[in-house]
């Protein structure tokens, strides 16, 4: 019985943060500051290859390929340059996602007092959640340089923070 209350409780927690996450506001995030930037012990994301995530991360389930149409593109096509800062802010969403999940799932600990609740709560903030976080706080980093880098070269390129004083089209 304290499974399936875990379970209700945890899948109410994820509809819930899937949509708050898709209502947050992300053009004033700013993926260079706050917890979204690179630490320097995460050596712009290189510290996540020692932990082999190369190998394993496109393996993760991506809710873009679930509700495609409730999430933006993640594949940079042609026109990723106009796209690029649209998808570096929603990893900074997938993270902040996810790191509510992982906080909210030590309510499983109030549910189910003891061991069952401590596998709950360690399975699915840790194991189920630990490895979306990392997978942000790696793809970020890559994602800004080469936003770097085009910026250099396309004069078009939309911010990656939109400002109330900045004038034309967002995605």
């Amino acid at each position: 019985m304290h499974f399936l209350r875990c379970f209700l409780y945890l899948f109410a927690v994820g509809v819930l943060s899937f949509v708050l996450g898709r209502g947050l506001a992300t053009r004033a995030i700013d993926p260079e500051k706050g917890w979204f930037r690179s630490y320097k012990w995460e050596r712009d994301g290189k510290i996540y290859e020692y932990l082999g995530i190369r190998s394993w991360y496109n393996k993760l389930p991506d809710m873009s390929r679930i509700l495609p149409r409730t999430m933006p593109k993640k594949a940079l096509e042609h026109d990723y340059v106009y796209h690029l800062p649209t998808v570096i802010r929603e990893t900074c969403v997938a993270e902040i996602v996810h790191v509510f999940l992982s906080i909210a799932g030590l309510g499983c600990l109030l549910i189910w007092p003891g061991v069952g609740g401590v596998t709950v709560t360690v399975l699915f903030s840790v194991i189920l959640n630990g490895p979306f976080i990392l997978v942000q706080r790696y793809n970020r980093p890559r994602l800004i340089r080469l936003y770097k880098r085009l910026l250099k070269k396309h004069a078009e390129m939309p911010p990656l923070v939109k400002t109330t004083t900045q004038t034309g089209a967002s995605r």
